[in-house]
């Protein structure tokens, strides 16, 4: 589906001018600083490998092309862009030279070349973008919205088009009979339905770059008057489902075929080439930090042994994907209680021994984990798992508790990483955590896993006071 996202076409091809200037540049003072390679190592002039590697750019940005000069887009979605573009112009660059020259391996300086291209890329998009917003900040390169009628949907659309002023939206204000409920002082009414008809057969001015229409689907005459006005004056209509909104239920829209359905969750795993992303990522790096976590168990195994009698690992059952039990595995960190499940961990908890609150402090005790996410219950990245005696409880407190369980349950996750780790002392807790879980599911990418890895890797080294 197509998204709004009106945008500035110059701004768009002067991005992509700068992307070949960069480039060139870098290929330059390569090449000026290593000329003797292409005079010893193969026989490609110079030209020639300039030609390839912006005709493989060329290729790439048919594909890749800039998305910074967008009005609304996030910054790890132009992160993503430009680390897909620099990765397949690497490949087709390097493929390219190959056919060229049999003879000769470009693997190392197409690697080295590309590395230095991303990271300026990288900068070259941070400046872009601020000089861009600041353009529009100045009031250049803006577009001007008129809403019609008071549905609460145009409320939503009003937050989406002026939280930020650098995306350059300025809202002229709405048409309709009657108020649109809490709507902020600056969202203002410039008049009835009857005045909007007024304007449209030129009795004043009615001009804006792009109208927003929120009324009932039998008000055919109006929006028939309204789309008919916008072809005449060359403006964008965009008509804004009402329904969903009035009644107070939260529904995305998909497409199925031809026809449009809601839905009223968005679930980027449900698409299987992003569950076989993560499942990837999850059977790569679990394997990795299985096989260096083997030295240290004996270590680790010992230690709990002198301090606390009983097993080294300890075994419990949680509620995981679908709602499915599954067992999960940790360090024990506590000495043997009959309360292990049913009673959370607290910060003077007397049931831990002094190791085991050294391991939840540093996360080590999770480790095994790892050997869940290998076999597949559960993944490096996801809501946590909680023991069934929680599920039970809050899923008759909570209305969307279960909605967490759409998947698999993580080591980390967004919650634990946003200050909702570690004991719910109140109801309101494991609220917000529960909203965390659900807005993870609803935004998942594999670039938001790498940064809530990071930021879990941060707390493991600087701490984290609700670690216990």
């Amino acid at each position: 589906m197509r998204q709004y996202n009106n945008t500035n076409d110059l701004i768009k091809w002067m991005v992509i001018a700068c992307d070949f200037i960069l480039l060139n540049s870098i290929l330059l003072i390569a090449l000026l600083l290593d000329s003797a390679y292409l005079h010893t190592s193969t026989m490609l002039h110079p030209r020639v490998v300039f030609c390839i590697a912006n005709l493989a750019l060329a290729i790439c940005e048919t594909k890749w092309s800039p998305i910074v000069h967008r009005r609304t887009v996030p910054s790890h979605k132009v992160v993503s862009r430009v680390t897909r573009l620099v990765f397949f112009q690497a490949v087709f660059c390097f493929f390219l030279l190959q056919i060229s020259d049999p003879w000769t391996s470009f693997f190392q300086p197409v690697i080295m070349f590309n590395v230095v291209f991303l990271v300026t890329m990288l900068l070259a998009r941070m400046v872009e973008r601020w000089v861009i917003k600041r353009f529009r900040k100045m009031g250049r390169n803006t577009r001007s919205v008129i809403f019609v009628g008071n549905d609460e949907a145009l409320r939503e659309i009003y937050d989406e088009l002026v939280g930020d002023a650098t995306t350059g939206y300025k809202v002229m204000g709405y048409f309709a009979d009657e108020p649109i409920t809490d709507a902020p002082e600056e969202l203002v009414q410039l008049g009835s339905f009857d005045d909007l008809e007024k304007k449209m057969n030129g009795e004043g001015s009615l001009k804006a770059d792009d109208i927003f229409c929120g009324i009932t689907h039998g008000s055919k005459g109006w929006l028939r008057k309204i789309i008919k006005y916008c072809d005449k004056h060359v403006m964008r209509f965009y008509y804004v489902p009402r329904s969903i909104t009035s009644v107070g239920v939260p529904l995305k829209m998909e497409r199925l075929g031809d026809q449009t359905i809601f839905t009223n969750y968005e679930e980027p795993l449900s698409i299987l080439s992003n569950r076989m992303v993560k499942r990837t990522f999850d059977i790569v790096m679990s394997a990795l930090i299985l096989i260096c976590l083997l030295p240290f168990i004996p270590i680790i195994a010992l230690i709990i042994k002198l301090q606390s009698p009983g097993p080294i690992f300890f075994k419990q059952e949680r509620t995981g994907i679908n709602g499915k039990n599954f067992y999960c595995y940790k360090f024990r960190s506590m000495h043997v209680n009959k309360d292990s499940d049913l009673v959370q961990a607290t910060e003077d908890d007397p049931r831990k021994f002094a190791f085991g609150n050294f391991m939840r402090k540093t996360n080590i005790d999770e480790l095994p984990q790892f050997f869940n996410v290998f076999i597949g219950n559960m993944s490096i990245v996801g809501p946590r798992p909680h023991m069934l005696h929680h599920t039970e409880v809050y899923s008759q407190l909570i209305d969307k508790y279960m909605v967490r369980h759409f998947v698999k349950p993580g080591i980390t996750g967004w919650a634990q990483v946003t200050g909702y780790r570690g004991e719910t002392k109140e109801l309101w807790q494991m609220e917000e955590r529960v909203k965390r879980d659900i807005w993870y599911i609803e935004n998942w990418s594999i670039w938001l896993d790498l940064r809530i890895i990071w930021r879990t890797a941060k707390q493991m080294v600087v701490g984290d006071e609700n670690a216990y």
